[in-house]
């Protein structure tokens, strides 16, 4: 218990009648405040409230981890089953592209024969007098044989092949007079045909 005297002692009333004497100040007295073990009670009391909200604290924060950690698990089983499929999805995407761009080869390989034969034809008909024997695509040229009514018939074909752009050189490699026709004038002719870069 705590007592605060405010009021002045009877000694100090009695000196200041004599007048000489300053104003006597207040005194406070303290009580007993408890043995020393109630002291440490009490310190290991609020020490062990600490800990127990400071676990406390602690265990709900570890519980609301694990709760996401499930969440996070859970979400990555997902994610893991989405990337499985988009995988797979993307090797048959894959193999689609690669067979795609097979046919698109092939096509183009049919086609470079057909362009060829059709230009050739197309070459040959507006030729008077020219037939073709045999006609050889070696890769990087074409070697014709055929048949002219004469020189000049030969002549206007390698121009008119050299028109087409489709050849950037056309040689004639030999042309004879064919003895065995013996009603008209026939000439044998070979051409060797060398291709375009285009």
């Amino acid at each position: 218990m705590i007592r605060i005297n405010l009021l002045e002692s009877a000694k100090g009333k009695n000196k200041r009648a004599g007048g000489s004497s300053s104003p006597a100040m207040p005194s406070i007295e303290m009580g007993d405040m408890g043995s020393p073990k109630l002291k440490v009670l009490v310190v290991l009391v609020v020490a062990g409230l600490f800990n127990l909200g400071y676990w406390y604290r602690l265990d709900h924060q570890a519980k609301a981890i694990e709760a996401k950690m499930k969440v996070a698990e859970q979400k990555n089983r997902e994610l893991a089953d989405v990337k499985a499929r988009y995988m797979e999805r993307q090797t048959q995407a894959n193999n689609y592209k690669r067979r795609v761009d097979v046919i698109d080869q092939l096509r183009a390989g049919q086609a470079g024969p057909v362009n060829l034969m059709a230009m050739m034809g197309e070459t040959v008909n507006n030729t008077e007098a020219v037939w073709l024997n045999k006609m050889e695509d070696a890769g990087t040229s074409v070697n014709l044989e055929g048949t002219a009514l004469s020189a000049d018939a030969v002549a206007n074909l390698i121009a008119n092949l050299q028109k087409t752009g489709f050849f950037k050189n056309v040689e004639i490699k030999e042309t004879y007079q064919d003895e065995q026709i013996k009603d008209m004038q026939a000439f044998q002719f070979t051409l060797t045909c060398e291709k375009g870069k285009s």
